[in-house]
């Protein structure tokens, strides 16, 4: 039997209950598998559960297959590799396991982590918590389903081109994206965009999670006013009016507001290649991958390095002028919608790079070119489903913009909330 209240407490709530002896670090273990039982059924979040694991710590840590756990699969959901077992952890697992952290399982994500929602030839689809048949994003779905579905205390995802902030944004979780290698991997990322985060239900998870990954502290905090540029041009209406939302609570709150330009197409045309020439550089044969896959990998082996050259260096332009430059010259934050578009049922995800795919990226990806740490902050739901708001931050900064999404989380309107569907 589920211990509902146990399974939805934040690590930063459990705390005090584990040091007073109130709570047995055990029974978060058991709360959260019972969970998995009930609901993965039909959610899909997990390719794999650990039925014996333990903690000491009272905290469960749920791993997107694209990070090796030993002894677990890591199948990066490709056919390539479906029997493949890790040999070791990945740093971060491996630091999450040293505090005694539980690691309860893999999470699901699309073929090469290369699309936006969660499906591929290997597993079934992952459903997003708040409605049977919607896409929980991608490609870390597996991980933010987990986290929105109180199946884990928090997870692991991972982002090259939007991958932690999409999902956090249609499970309506956090989800930070650091700056690319805060965070030690073992992958040879070609695109030098990757990186590696925590999905949480609150900022303040985010922020001990990210110090675990890390090997970090968190500064003391200094409030102050603080300047925002906001760009919400092109999105769909509620996302638009999320971000609205969310500038007039700062605005409320004692922040400076000014509007900004945000031009994301030579970003998106950049990373088609960036990211074609990646699929590419897995070392496998490519008649193994899904027909999808295989054909923008075809295409990517046959680029030249002048074309590869000219895109990232076009795409990371226009990313610097939207996002680097004003945050260096002027701004202290930026704050946009997460997603130009609300979760869409599964079977209407767009096709990775194409239009509507760009449309719906159009906020995240500059910031993944300007490489720079950012978070999405859960804003409310439209037609019942969530809808998320961006913050980004200064290279290297994420602990300043922890301390400030968090104050932006408690305002009315912001913050986690469990899905109906899941909340027994």
């Amino acid at each position: 039997m589920i211990q509902a209240s146990v399974r939805w407490l934040t690590a930063e709530q459990a705390t005090p209950m584990l040091t007073s002896g109130e709570l047995d670090p055990h029974d978060v273990v058991r709360a959260h598998l019972d969970a998995i039982d009930l609901y993965d059924g039909r959610i899909h979040a997990y390719i794999h559960v650990d039925r014996d694991a333990k903690s000491n710590a009272g905290m469960t840590l749920a791993v997107k297959d694209s990070l090796p756990v030993k002894g677990m699969p890591y199948t990066y959901a490709t056919p390539s590799w479906r029997h493949r077992i890790a040999q070791e952890d990945a740093v971060p697992v491996a630091r999450a396991r040293a505090i005694g952290m539980a690691i309860l399982g893999k999470t699901n994500l699309p073929e090469l982590a290369a699309a936006i929602g969660t499906t591929n030839t290997l597993f079934p689809p992952t459903q997003n918590p708040w409605r049977q048949g919607i896409t929980p994003g991608g490609s870390s779905g597996g991980s933010g389903a987990a986290v929105a579905a109180g199946m884990c205390t928090f997870a692991f995802g991972g982002d090259t081109g939007g991958s932690i902030r999409i999902p956090a944004s249609c499970c309506g979780v956090v989800g930070l994206r650091p700056t690319p290698d805060r965070v030690p991997s073992e992958e040879v990322d070609v695109t030098v965009l990757q990186s590696r985060g925590p999905m949480t239900r609150s900022v303040a998870d985010a922020r001990l999670l990210f110090e675990i990954m890390t090997a970090t502290r968190s500064p003391a905090r200094m409030p102050k006013r603080r300047l925002i540029g906001v760009a919400y041009q092109g999105a769909d209406p509620a996302c638009a009016d999320a971000c609205r939302r969310a500038a007039d609570a700062l605005a409320n709150a004692g922040h400076a507001i000014e509007e900004i330009r945000w031009d994301p197409d030579p970003v998106t045309d950049g990373y088609g290649t960036v990211r074609r020439a990646s699929m590419a550089s897995f070392p496998v044969d490519l008649s193994t991958f899904g027909p999808g896959i295989q054909k923008l990998a075809a295409e990517g082996r046959d680029l030249k390095a002048m074309d590869y050259f000219h895109a990232f260096d076009r795409a990371t332009d226009a990313a610097n002028r939207a996002v680097g430059v004003p945050l260096q010259t002027r701004f202290d934050f930026l704050l946009t919608p997460t997603l130009g578009m609300p979760p869409m049922p599964i079977e209407n995800v767009p096709p990775f790079l194409g239009e509507e795919w760009a449309r719906y990226v159009r906020f995240v990806l500059p910031v993944s070119f300007a490489r720079t740490p950012a978070i999405s902050i859960p804003a409310g739901l439209h037609d019942g489903l969530p809808i998320g708001v961006q913050l980004v931050a200064k290279f290297a900064e994420e602990y300043d913009l922890l301390d400030f999404a968090e104050e932006l989380e408690q305002m009315p309107g912001f913050g986690f909330q469990r899905p109906p569907d899941v909340d027994r």
